[in-house]
């Protein structure tokens, strides 16, 4: 029996994009896609546009009102426009806007991510994740003095060359290596020598690497939890070897911390799993969503900068930004938040899961709770090729009724679902009792879809 539909007052009935997709027209005839980014278009007729954002909800051009699970890929740690951090963030616009020159509050920020985070002895500031990755990429080379890297399959380190590539699991045959192939067009062939790629979560076929070609690699990339593909995490045995190995070999450790940083721990994944990097990367969760992300490491590392390695931004380490980082890195590092964020998340999974169990659903969570991926699947995948190979189709249905539902999850099912300190009680319930409603929807269309392949076609039927 159908369950009948949850009530809450934000949401409208029938639900109608009717504002964003007279926006969409003019847009497209203006920006590609009509956005700003690839990953925001949703079709001709689905994409969404937000008219603003409040702690854990979101408002779009047609009054539809979303509990947020996205953050924005995770930065809004706090909710959007926290009060305190944006007060903090006009405070520190008083200061100006760039000066091709450093301010105070840059000591401060980097103080504090110093005593969060014991592996970030040293601290430069970048913009954003992608901006940081490169710039810890290109001082490994620079103070190795070689060229190559390893990556993990299923890893996403930002939108630049050197990593934007991907396992091809369509070549994946028995005794044969699958193919790694760039993201799309635009991305330079001679890229690829210059790196390996490695399932993730197997140390051996790391060391089979290093052992061969350590002499020519200058560092290990490496996401704790794979931010990007379905929060898979380290398994905390492999995550230590791959830190063993990176010594032994003489290889640097980069651990790419861009969404883990601040938000699985105050001291990031580093703490969590108890590893040291020799160079790190974080962003999404340093300035509650204004725009900043740091470079951290070894001291001896780190000041190789501006002593052969290039490093340098016209927007880096800006006043505004930084008293936002200031303020939200305070927040974390005093308050409960982070336990708040946690707690939370696993409530939400208890209560998926009655739902899920209550019906006979195979399932199971993967991640830190703060940001979690829900797989359908009694075991969770432990690499990309887990995942890749095995069918999603009940999560891309499902996220295409819990989005219409004011429940904004990414409808890919490789993005885990980001929780704040701003989602509360009455987040969590409107949120399971969605869930519910939309679950049995989705029993519901697959079982229909199911029946129409099933049926027979019946041809050359006259009346």
């Amino acid at each position: 029996m159908t369950k009948a539909a949850p009530t809450a007052t934000n949401k409208r009935d029938p639900y109608r994009l009717d504002k964003s997709n007279a926006h969409f027209r003019k847009a497209v005839q203006k920006l590609p896609l009509g956005v700003s980014s690839n990953f925001r278009y949703w079709g001709d007729h689905n994409t969404v546009y937000v008219k603003h954002g409040r702690g854990a909800r979101i408002t779009d051009l047609d009054d539809n009102v979303y509990i947020d699970y996205r953050l924005g890929y995770g930065p809004a740690i706090l909710g959007h426009c926290h009060p305190e951090v944006d007060a903090a963030a006009r405070d520190g616009q008083q200061v100006g806007t760039v000066f091709a020159l450093g301010t105070e509050r840059e000591l401060t920020v980097a103080e504090l991510i110093s005593e969060m985070v014991p592996a970030a002895e040293l601290v430069r500031f970048s913009n954003s994740g992608t901006e940081a990755v490169m710039g810890a990429l290109r001082l490994a080379r620079g103070v190795t003095g070689k060229d190559h890297y390893v990556t993990f399959e299923g890893s996403y380190h930002g939108l630049f060359d050197s990593t934007m590539w991907t396992l091809d699991t369509d070549t994946i045959q028995e005794g044969r290596e699958p193919d790694i192939v760039s993201y799309g067009k635009g991305i330079p062939g001679a890229v690829r020598n210059l790196f390996w790629q490695v399932p993730y979560n197997d140390a051996g076929r790391l060391e089979d690497v290093l052992k061969k070609h350590g002499h020519t690699i200058a560092a290990v990339l490496i996401e704790p939890i794979l931010g990007n593909c379905c929060g898979i995490p380290s398994k905390p045995e492999f995550i230590k070897a791959v830190r063993e190995l990176c010594t032994k070999y003489g290889v640097l450790m980069i651990v790419d911390e861009v969404k883990t940083g601040f938000r699985v721990r105050r001291g990031g994944a580093q703490e969590l799993y108890g590893i040291k990097a020799d160079i790190c990367t974080m962003a999404k969760a340093v300035g509650n969503g204004y725009p900043i992300a740091c470079i951290g490491g070894r001291e001896d590392i780190m000041r190789n900068y501006g002593r052969g390695v290039a490093h340098g931004g016209t927007y880096t380490a800006q006043a505004m930004s930084l008293a936002a980082a200031e303020k939200t890195l305070t927040i974390l590092r005093d308050t409960d938040a982070l336990e708040d964020i946690e707690a939370y998340g696993l409530a939400m999974q208890a209560g998926m899961h009655k739902v899920l169990t209550a019906r006979g659903i195979p399932h199971s969570f993967t991640g830190h709770p703060s940001m979690s991926g829900l797989f359908f699947r009694e075991t969770p995948p432990s690499n990309y090729r887990d995942w890749k190979t095995s069918d999603y189709t009940f999560y891309d249905t499902l996220a295409q009724h819990l989005i219409p539902h004011g429940v904004m999850c990414e409808p890919d099912s490789r993005e885990p679902w980001f929780i704040s300190s701003a989602h509360d009680k009455a987040c969590l319930d409107e949120t399971l009792s969605t869930f519910e409603y939309c679950v049995d929807l989705t029993i519901e269309e697959l079982a229909r879809t199911a029946k129409q392949k099933a049926a027979p076609v019946m041809t050359g039927i006259t009346a």
